[in-house]
């Protein structure tokens, strides 16, 4: 069995009062302890503005593990590796204090000098706060140092291509590491597996035999109290330059040649290089979006986009996204891959369907209308599992098919201690593994293919709101499809 690697570092979460912070990163970094992944070596720095003192924070720390882990012992020795410094980001002497902190925990918690930077605060002062750990030699230590950045990385190529600069005149690419929770899902990861374990499938993973593809990342959530940041992003820049166009990469990437870092991240720019670019007057054509107005979900009644607080009343902007994408290359040529994702739908739900194409002869299905194509479902959540959908003989005499599913359902027995994306990946980047962050080749394709359809939508007003909440999204979706031959598969 392979020995468990126990890294020894200081994370310094700079927004450490954040909600980020509270929801997904205390909780991560302790179930890593819990499960012995970090052994005692280890500190955790909190910075932000506010004036709290150590207790105050190791307070907050235990509050937020309580609240969403089954605590099974006490967790005050946990918390006494926490530490809190009050921190202006362009204050020098905040600077100063800092390293002087970090040297004298690396001492008491023998670390080694090895350091990550958690930016979990906004992307205006990634730049500053990069550049200023440069200019106080917070990175010269005897060991490793990594910086972690959390979307969204600019809101375009131009502005993510200035941020890039900013943060790379401080840290080498390989120092950086670009976060999407979306590549720290299990089922997610279990793409390639799926892919490159199993002959049944990667023969069959082209187009001679799969005739589209189909991404879903739907929440029955609006935008709750995100409106400020929701009329900036909208769901194109929020879900589908990062997690949806990952997910593409994936599903299309050709088998590495090695199953390193380099290897994975080639396979995946590739593809985002071979994705069709979509001229001004074809986006329309290929991209259809959508917002909600008020509707019910789970028998309760919702209000719609435009009434949500912090949002324009005659806002342009989309919580829904559906669009069709096409490769250019050898394997893909002719797939369309649809995705779609939105906000205020029927249900929260993850899933990839791959539709196989049928038998040039069916000799079961007497009429056209009955044919039930062989699909694999990935489902990435709720339920982590895979889904086979085959056609096997009717029960009795007939002669007739019917169809059956093959399920693994991951959240079983093997799911008890699923990691959670976050903490998976705060794993991996304390081992230096980045194979499941973005590099910057990735950031730049894919805003490079968003910004055409960003820049047709923001000039044209849409005719919002054009679905109700609880519902499957707009009719239009549904037309993207229908054109084409295909339906959406239920989510």
């Amino acid at each position: 069995m392979e020995k468990l690697q126990k890294p020894k570092a200081i994370i310094v979460i700079f927004g450490a009062t954040g909600d980020l912070a509270k929801r997904k990163l205390f909780p991560s970094i302790y179930r890593l302890y819990q499960s012995g992944k970090i052994g005692e070596e280890f500190a955790v720095v909190g910075v932000a503005r506010r004036p709290w003192t150590n207790e105050t924070f190791r307070e907050n720390v235990k509050e937020s593990v309580e609240n969403s882990v089954s605590v099974n012992s006490d967790l005050t020795s946990f918390t006494s590796h926490f530490f809190y410094q009050p921190f202006d980001v362009s204050d020098h002497s905040s600077y100063h204090d800092l390293r002087s902190l970090l040297s004298d925990l690396d001492g008491r918690y023998q670390t080694e000098g090895n350091r990550i930077f958690y930016l979990a605060m906004a992307p205006e002062f990634f730049g500053i706060i990069a550049n200023n750990l440069k200019e106080h030699g917070l990175k010269d230590t005897n060991g490793w140092t990594r910086l972690v950045i959390e979307k969204p990385f600019g809101h375009d190529l131009p502005s993510a291509q200035k941020l890039n600069d900013k943060i790379r005149a401080a840290f080498d690419e390989e120092q950086i590491y670009r976060i999407d929770h979306y590549l720290g899902k299990e089922m997610v990861q279990n793409i390639e597996v799926i892919r490159f374990a199993n002959a049944l499938f990667e023969h069959l993973w082209n187009n001679r035999f799969i005739s589209n593809i189909q991404i879903t990342s739907s929440e029955s959530l609006g935008v709750e109290d995100r409106g400020n940041y929701y009329e900036t992003s909208g769901a194109l820049r929020d879900m589908v330059q990062n997690h949806m166009l990952q997910m593409v990469a994936l599903l299309a990437m050709e088998p590495p040649i090695k199953l390193t870092t380099d290897e994975i991240r080639s396979e995946k720019i590739k593809v985002l290089r071979a994705l069709r670019p979509i001229k001004e007057n074809e986006v329309d054509s290929y991209f259809v979006r959508g917002q909600y107005t008020k509707g019910t979900i789970n028998g309760k009644e919702v209000i719609g986009y435009r009434e949500e607080p912090k949002v324009d009343p005659n806002s342009n902007t989309e919580t829904f996204v559906a669009g069709k994408i096409l490769i250019d290359n050898y394997r893909w040529a002719g797939v369309p891959f649809y995705i779609r994702t939105g906000k205020r739908m029927k249900e929260k739900s993850t899933k990839i369907v791959v539709e196989f194409k049928d038998i040039p002869m069916n000799l079961y299905f007497k009429k056209e209308a009955d044919r039930v194509p062989n699909l694999l479902v990935i489902h990435i959540q709720p339920d982590e599992g895979i889904t086979l959908h085959l056609n096997a003989k009717k029960a009795g005499v007939s002669s007739e098919a019917t169809p059956i599913k093959l399920s693994y359902n991951n959240n079983g027995i093997d799911g008890m201690n699923t990691p959670e994306a976050y903490e998976r990946l705060l794993y991996d980047c304390m081992l230096g593994d980045a194979t499941n962050f973005t590099h910057w080749d990735e950031v730049a394709l894919s805003w490079a293919f968003v910004d055409t359809i960003s820049k047709v939508w923001s000039q044209t007003t849409a005719n919002f709101p054009n679905y109700e909440a609880g519902s499957l999204g707009p009719k239009e979706a549904d037309e993207l499809l229908a054109k084409d031959g295909f339906h959406w598969w239920p989510i």
